[in-house]
């Protein structure tokens, strides 16, 4: 049974720190991706990782602030978000996809191209 959990999310005062988690299994993924959720808003990437090589992918927004990791041994992927700003306060999804595409290839920011989807951990940043 292919299920992504995720945890980490909480509350958290701007220039704060979170760690979210998602735990992968049923599946082999060939990449893993955060994409968030604003209240009125549509869901927007935030970050990809392929698998076997770790090669990394932003949202301009979160650039220097948001880093993506992967445990191949756990198969657990993180997103260490720090810097924290009251705009990033949304809910925040993993998704795996089994394909690895090409480092320049859009398709890891493009959500229709991910398979499997966690459930979703709220992050709440506050001024």
């Amino acid at each position: 049974q292919v299920q992504l959990v995720e945890s980490g999310g909480g509350w958290v005062q701007t220039g704060g720190s979170l760690r979210l988690s998602c735990a992968l299994s049923g599946h082999t993924a060939g990449a893993a991706g955060w994409f968030r959720q604003a209240s009125g808003k549509e869901r927007e990437f935030v970050a990809s990782i392929r698998w076997f090589d770790a090669n990394t992918r932003y949202a301009d927004a979160v650039k220097g602030r948001f880093t993506i990791s992967r445990d191949r041994a756990k198969k657990t992927v993180h997103l260490q978000m720090n810097g924290l700003k009251p705009e990033d306060t949304a809910v925040y999804y993993c998704a795996s996809t089994p394909r690895a595409y090409n480092s320049g290839s859009p398709y890891y920011s493009d959500q229709t191209k991910y398979e499997h989807w966690g459930q979703g951990t709220q992050v709440t940043v506050s001024s």
